[in-house]
């Protein structure tokens, strides 16, 4: 088997800042709004959500930097959960990766940009006849086959990308980057350019005081903020192939969350001076339309649907390509473990893990005919928060156990920034169970099936050490 010291350590700051923005930036961005709108039913608090989700990552993500700062390493989280509790917490936090959290954020961003060339170009329907097939009548694998098929195929081609080399995946996540800030930036300015007259109730701030948002209606609506948000852990996974990693990882995280959050709400003002609350309620009740679709059809007409519908494609293209990039290696670093099935820990002739990537886009694929958008992205944000709040916690574990340990980066703001990011997890790890019960049952149970997973493994290789 070939050895982890052959994975290249060839990326340097500039692609750690690219690989950051371009997990996070995805479809969120042009979607999240409309749900958000339909719980908060304010644009001033629509906006105070977005603000406060960007804080909280803030500080998930300072926490997040001194960990990898202290243990950085292929993996990310992996590795750290590995030091910092114990192997089974650890295989449970990967197997949480391959099972819901990565796999069904490439799903989700596949299905969006299968939606959006489907707004181009008509994808003509596949096995119309088994359209109402349903699976325990929650499951619908059959229904939209056409633009679900897609998908797929979206998936297994950026997955053969990848599986050539490291420098064609990360150059092309670079150059997507690139033409999607430049395509924001023109619905930023020729948006804000546009507008004459402001819809009613426009960044209200009375709204603040004398409206009806509860706590858990503002959690809720922040389960859509916190998936546009989500995915800048990723970067800790390719540790392996960073330069100077504990210190390169930490400012490349922070510098790049920075950059999201700006960039979110730039554009989220500019879709509340274009669209009033009522048509925001209208588009998520409709279930097919897109927010950032009808804003820019207010001012361009049917000539913006089809730059704003490109520019959503070219998006989570970037925002799918760098999610299966990063995502593979912690199943490649757990296999190397011996904690995840043997041939997943081989690099390939091209130095990266062949294997992991088939693997994950394999099952990804499998989750592409599982559900709806929302439903997956709701089930990402429930379980990733638990391992979040496992992170920050390691923070306050890792200063005890390790005080003496040279930390290039130490959390601003220690010990309440941690402390804040962690009671949140708590609060938004019970309210989804409280709010979405659906999604959080099925997020758990796919996270407790590696339960049997990781017995069954241990079982097979302590048999295997007893028989050598």
């Amino acid at each position: 088997m070939t050895n982890q010291r052959n994975l290249v350590r060839t990326l340097g700051l500039g692609y750690v800042i690219i690989f950051v923005v371009a997990n996070i930036i995805g479809s969120g961005v042009y979607k999240k709004i409309a749900p958000m709108a339909a719980e908060l039913h304010s644009s001033v608090w629509i906006l105070m959500a977005w603000i406060v989700a960007g804080i909280i990552t803030i500080f998930g993500a300072l926490s997040n930097a001194e960990v990898a700062g202290l243990l950085a390493d292929t993996g990310g989280d992996y590795v750290y959960f590995k030091k910092i509790y114990n192997r089974f917490f650890s295989f449970l936090y990967g197997w949480s990766l391959f099972a819901v959290i990565q796999t069904a954020t490439i799903s989700s961003l596949a299905y969006v940009f299968a939606q959006s060339l489907n707004s181009i170009v008509p994808i003509p329907e596949v096995f119309p006849t088994l359209q109402t097939f349903t699976i325990g009548g929650v499951f619908f694998p059959f229904q939209d086959f056409g633009v679900k098929l897609t998908a797929i195929i979206l998936i297994l081609l950026l997955t053969f990308l990848n599986i050539s080399g490291l420098k064609s995946g990360a150059r092309t996540s670079k150059i997507i980057l690139l033409l999607v800030f430049a395509g924001l930036f023109v619905i930023v300015v020729f948006g804000l350019g546009h507008v004459d007259t402001k819809p009613a109730n426009f960044l209200n701030i009375s709204d603040l005081t004398g409206g009806t948002v509860t706590i858990s209606s503002f959690f809720t609506a922040m389960l859509a903020a916190f998936w546009a948000y989500q995915g800048w852990v990723s970067v800790g996974f390719i540790g392996g192939e960073i330069k100077n990693p504990n210190k390169i990882i930490p400012k490349g995280i922070v510098m790049g969350v920075f950059v999201v959050i700006f960039v979110y709400l730039l554009v989220n003002v500019t879709y509340l001076s274009l669209l009033s609350i009522p048509q925001l309620e209208q588009i998520y009740a409709s279930g097919n339309q897109i927010a950032a679709v009808e804003a820019v059809r207010s001012f361009w007409g049917t000539g913006g649907v089809m730059f704003i519908s490109l520019l959503i494609l070219l998006t989570t293209l970037g925002c799918t390509n760098a999610s299966i990039l990063t995502g593979a290696r912690p199943y490649y670093a757990m296999a190397r473990d011996r904690l995840f099935f043997p041939g997943v820990g081989q690099l390939n002739k091209a130095s990266v893990p062949g294997n992991s990537l088939l693997w994950q886009g394999i099952w990804a694929s499998v989750l592409v005919l599982s559900g709806t958008f929302d439903q997956l992205t709701d089930m990402i944000i429930y379980a990733v928060f638990i391992f979040y709040g496992a992170t920050s916690l390691g923070v306050f574990i890792l200063r005890r156990r390790m005080p003496e340990a040279p930390r290039p980066y130490k959390v601003w703001g220690y010990p309440v920034v941690p402390a804040i990011f962690i009671i949140f997890c708590m609060f938004l790890f019970f309210n989804t169970i409280i709010t979405r019960p659906r999604e959080a049952a099925i997020g758990t149970i796919l996270i407790l099936a590696g339960i049997p997973v990781y017995l069954l493994l241990q079982r097979k290789y302590s048999k295997k050490s007893g028989e050598e």
